[in-house]
């Protein structure tokens, strides 16, 4: 509450009480005066009885009317005969004269005439006075809270500043002399004479000290990345804006731009803890390199890709750094048995072209990049892109290399168990496809499939692991098994390939009823009306369909109803962390049930611990795949 508000509550309060108070004597006294003006005039009524014989009642009677101010008078002889009545208007101010017992009927005999006289005396002037009174004590009253408010808020806050300035000057002494001596500002308290100011200052204190805590606390919510505790992408633009404003363009650097090709198959294969390890080392192997580098610095800047800035060296320089770096990862991919660990795309740090300029040169690199050998890198100099021969050169070189594969098959298969939780559940093995290089090396399957897709070779790479497939299942012998092969949404929307791999499938019918194809939760939503064609087809020849990565879009089960697939696949998300994610089992129950009330199966992928296993066989999942049931193996 205000000041000027505190002093108008206290007069208020004042003046209720000196109302109360004023009021409460005055109608006292108003009270006593009228009672004691009765008084008198009944002994005046005797007075006058005494002069009059008994037969002058009626006289006696005019003589009182005419002589006193009445409201009221009636006399009666002794047989109770009205010998005169007299009555004025309506009684004004009723309500103060209750109160005062004006309006009360006075009644006295007056001997010798024996007559009874009742009357009651005309009270208006005297209320009419003390109405005005009480109206006008009432204004002043008022008028003095307005008026002792203003000037008392007024006082006060003119002796508030005066004091206030006085102690700030004290203060200001004392703080002068605490540096003066060199006093610990942490330390520094007042004389004891300002106690209260001293505990205001140690909770000022604690204040800023929360706030500050709080700011450093968002600050690297922001700029932090929280599984690396690398500055990230943000941090890095706000780097890049500094950098180039800091120098006006007279330095120079290098921008390397690390991407993990391995993330996605981690992710999906071995599970989210495996792929969260995997990003980890390679943080620490880019950090370990630039440990020595003065002012170097490293960042991440999005799920797969690190940004290394090395300043005062040149694009030739930095191949001695980038072939440290390849052989760092080749005894990193070795030691973890993975197919690859990371591709470097390498630019000069301009900062005089826009920052997406050279991330758009990196990315174009770290293609190029991974059309050669395992862990290898590339620089990308703008002298290279202003060369109109050389400006799509990174998708000629996967275009030669993808053609390469279609023309000698170079592609592998691996098979990756999904276990059932039931011994009557009929589940299947996922076949992952490997495709091999002009080198002779195996390629990071994300990428190729992302520019197979760019290139618009898709289909011709899905037909070729499906053949593939077919080709190794005959040969080998596993018609009683059952295998899932991922298929693009390019692919199950192209009219001419579900000709096609209609026909093939008839063509080994024993084997299509042992086939799941694949297709992510997303592909079937382009297109509902074709995905549904496809699906028909799939399973007029006997084979199944599982939606992969379901979850992750918004879907209604009435388009599952229209679709019916034969599985769901959860998307890993759900995996990580199941045991101890109250929501995630809701949800999944919940999910589990209505599948299983359209007679769909559902799977669950990047099971990694016992304890998500447990869990998943509890809450009903009827398959789970992951680095835990069974890692990658041959067909």
């Amino acid at each position: 509450m205000s000041t000027v508000a505190k002093i108008l509550a206290k007069n208020i309060i004042f003046a209720v009480i000196f109302l109360i108070g004023f009021f409460t004597l005055s109608l006292t006294g108003l009270q006593g005066f009228i009672d004691h003006q009765h008084q008198q005039h009944r002994a005046q009524i005797l007075t006058h009885a005494i002069t009059f014989q008994g037969s002058e009642l009626e006289r006696f009677s005019t003589t009182l009317h005419n002589t006193y101010d009445y409201d009221y008078l009636s006399v009666r002889d002794q047989a109770k005969n009205d010998v005169g009545t007299f009555s004025k208007r309506k009684i004004a101010y009723a309500t103060l004269a209750s109160w005062l017992h004006a309006d009360d009927l006075h009644t006295i005999t007056a001997k010798p005439l024996t007559a009874k006289v009742s009357y009651r005396l005309n009270q208006d002037e005297l209320i009419s006075w003390f109405n005005t009174l009480s109206i006008f004590i009432l204004l002043v009253t008022i008028f003095m809270v307005i008026v002792g408010t203003f000037l008392t808020s007024r006082m006060t806050v003119r002796a508030n500043r005066k004091a206030s300035e006085k102690i700030s000057s004290m203060i200001s002494e004392e703080i002068k002399q605490a540096i003066n001596n060199q006093q610990d500002i942490e330390q520094f308290q007042l004389p004891s004479a300002f106690n209260e100011v001293n505990t205001t200052i140690q909770q000022l204190k604690e204040f800023i000290t929360t706030k500050v805590s709080k700011t450093e606390e968002l600050k690297q919510t922001a700029y932090v990345d929280p599984l690396t505790g690398l500055s990230n992408r943000n941090s890095f633009a706000e780097f890049f804006a500094a950098y180039a404003k800091h120098t006006r363009g007279s330095s120079f650097g290098v921008l390397f731009i690390t991407r993990c090709t391995e993330l996605r198959i981690l992710n999906k294969v071995h599970g989210y803890q495996e792929g969260d390890r995997y990003l980890c080392q390679v943080a620490n192997i880019l950090q370990r390199q630039i440990k020595n580098i003065e002012g170097a610095s490293l960042f991440r800047l999005n799920g797969s890709d690190f940004a290394t800035f090395i300043p005062n060296i040149t694009l030739k320089a930095s191949q001695t750094y980038a072939d440290e770096l390849t052989g760092l990862f080749n005894e990193y991919q070795v030691l973890a048995d993975i197919d690859s660990v990371a591709y470097t795309g390498i630019v000069n740090f301009e900062i005089d072209r826009p920052l997406g300029e050279l991330l758009a040169l990196a990315d174009t690199a770290i293609s190029i990049a991974e059309t050669k050998h395992k862990n290898s890198w590339y620089i990308q100099s703008y002298e290279k892109m202003d060369d109109s021969n050389a400006m799509g050169y990174g998708s000629q070189s996967w275009g030669k290399e993808i053609d390469y594969v279609i023309e000698h098959q170079n592609v592998s298969l691996l098979t990756q168990l999904i276990q059932p939780n039931a011994r009557n559940n009929r589940i299947y093995h996922e076949i992952l496809a490997r495709f091999t290089n002009t080198a002779g090396e195996q390629m990071p399957t994300a990428s190729f499939i992302a520019m197979a897709e760019k290139l618009d070779k898709i289909i011709l790479i899905d037909r070729l692991v499906i053949e593939t497939a077919l080709s190794e299942i005959r040969k080998k012998n596993l018609t009683e098994q059952s295998f899932g092969i991922n298929l693009s949404s390019r692919s199950i929307h192209d009219e001419h390939f579900i000709i096609w791999l209609e026909r093939r499938l008839l063509k080994d019918k024993d084997i299509s009823q042992r086939l799941v194809f694949e297709v992510s939760e997303f592909g079937l939503q382009q297109n509902v009306k074709d995905s549904i064609y496809f699906i028909n087809m799939v399973h007029r020849v006997g084979a199944k369909v599982c939606v992969e990565h379901f979850g992750v879009g918004i879907t209604s089960f009435k388009f599952f109803r229209e679709l019916s697939p034969d599985f769901i696949k959860m998307d890993g998300s759900y995996t990580r962390n199941i045991e101890n994610d109250k929501n995630n089992q809701y949800f999944l129950r919940l999910m589990i049930d209505l599948a299983h009330r359209m007679s769909i199966k559902v799977l669950a992928e990047g099971v990694e611990t016992q304890e998500e296993k447990h869990t998943f066989d509890e809450i009903l999942v009827d398959g789970c795949q992951g680095y835990y049931i069974g890692k990658p193996e041959g067909i």
